[in-house]
């Protein structure tokens, strides 16, 4: 007989506590003993596989691969958790305000949205890394940039399902003024619809700038990425695949799980009756 599927709730908690963790060592990472990520080249010992001396092995030049990744992780985390914000914020603005506001301002934001989105989103973020430079700051801005259409759109629509509930009428007649009404009555019921679909968009974000990274326009070396980790592995893929493979297999854990979070949110918070 075969055994029954993990329940949902397990799979949530292990996703949980994976990401936990991975927060925890990429907080930690300056005080757990790893060895230098950037280090010189150790050529006694280049590409070697996982060994109780090197628990993940080495990269293509002998450098430790579990500090690599550990630090790895910093920097995608800053840039997925980073981009996210931003675009959360800039975009959440513009749905909010032109979902409550309508009229002439309304048309104004969808026009702009519709420019934005009518560049191809990957090719917009490699666009503007290539023209500002490779840098943390850069990759996070552009992979921001790409994201406000979305979250303004989801934004908006929350907005319009609530913007003509009693109680936002109910403030209105009480003489609440525009602000008191976005921010005391809409944003809070809003939040909960524009918060589940963050955490999917970190998800995204951190896919997103491994592509950027593996064309080389994130971070500069020696600093380094998940996805430079995956572009560095790339030409000792035949010899030494776990170069390349464990960032990767790092990035789509860690995708999958915030994919699973974030879904949780939605069922826990029944805000799938938005409509875009």
């Amino acid at each position: 007989m075969a055994r029954p599927a993990p329940p949902r709730a397990a799979w949530l908690l292990l996703a949980l506590a994976w990401l936990g963790g991975l927060v925890a060592a990429a907080l930690l990472a300056p005080w757990l003993g790893l060895p230098d990520p950037a280090g010189a080249a150790d050529f006694d010992e280049l590409s070697v596989p996982p060994s109780p001396a090197h628990w993940l092995g080495t990269d293509d030049v002998g450098r430790d691969l579990l500090s690599r990744v550990i630090w790895g992780t910093r920097i995608s985390l800053t840039v997925g958790l980073g981009a996210t914000l931003i675009g959360l914020l800039a975009g959440g603005a513009l749905g909010l305000t032109a979902g409550y506001l309508r009229g002439r301002y309304e048309q104004a934001v969808l026009w702009l949205l519709d420019v934005i989105l009518s560049f191809p989103p990957l090719v917009a973020a490699l666009t503007i890394s290539a023209v500002l430079g490779p840098s943390l700051a850069n990759v996070t801005l552009a992979i921001a940039f790409i994201k406000v259409p979305a979250f303004a759109r989801v934004t908006r629509a929350a907005t319009l399902l609530h913007a003509q509930r009693e109680f936002v009428l109910a403030a209105h007649s009480l003489g609440a003024s525009h602000v008191d009404v976005l921010l005391r009555e809409l944003l809070p019921n809003v939040l909960l619809a524009i918060l589940g679909y963050a955490l999917t968009n970190v998800a995204v974000a951190i896919a997103t700038e491994g592509a950027l990274a593996f064309l080389g326009l994130s971070v500069p070396p020696p600093a380094a990425s998940w996805g430079a980790l995956i572009a560095q592995g790339r030409p000792v893929l035949a010899e030494a695949p776990h170069v390349a493979l464990i960032p990767a297999l790092v990035m789509f854990i860690t995708v999958l799980t915030l994919n699973l979070i974030g879904d949780a949110w939605h069922r826990r918070f029944d805000t799938r009756g938005a409509v875009l």
